[in-house]
């Protein structure tokens, strides 16, 4: 199995620590990389700024509520643009508002999670994304992710 890169784009420190750590308990070692606001995930994604050296991502775990630029105007940006479109994005967020799912979908989001409120549940579900998109799901490789460039 290979290692895949994950851009988690959050601004709850409590979330962060968790999420790496569901992930660092899973059986498959990954790259994280964490951004903490909308404008950062989009200068990670761009390669702007301190960013210029970051790898492409292979999934996107996306909160909705940040600060700078919400997830939702995130999401629209990578969907809408050719180099990112096809980067998975999986909206994880507290909200379980019908506005913000109806909204991601509206934006092509790959699925939307509600974040359980108990740790033992939250890495349950950082888990089984782990599960799904790392072990199930076939990614585009590497060549043709860059191809489209």
């Amino acid at each position: 199995m290979n290692q895949i890169h994950i851009l988690l784009v959050e601004d709850n420190e409590g979330d962060i620590l968790l999420t790496k750590e569901a992930f660092e308990e899973g059986k498959i070692v990954n790259k994280i990389s964490i951004v903490r606001d909308g404008k950062a995930a989009l200068d990670f994604l761009e390669k702007k700024a301190e960013f210029q050296h970051a790898e492409r991502p292979d999934l996107i775990l996306l909160d909705v509520n940040l600060p700078k630029m919400n997830g939702h105007e995130v999401l629209e940006y990578i969907k809408t643009s050719v180099q990112l479109r096809t980067i998975p994005v999986i909206m994880l967020t507290t909200s379980s508002s019908e506005n913000d799912i109806t909204c991601s979908y509206k934006h092509y989001a790959n699925c939307f999670i509600t974040k359980p409120v108990e740790m033992d549940s939250f890495l349950e579900v950082v888990s089984s994304i782990e599960n799904f998109w790392i072990s199930i799901v076939r990614l585009p490789c590497q060549s043709h992710r860059h191809a489209e460039r």
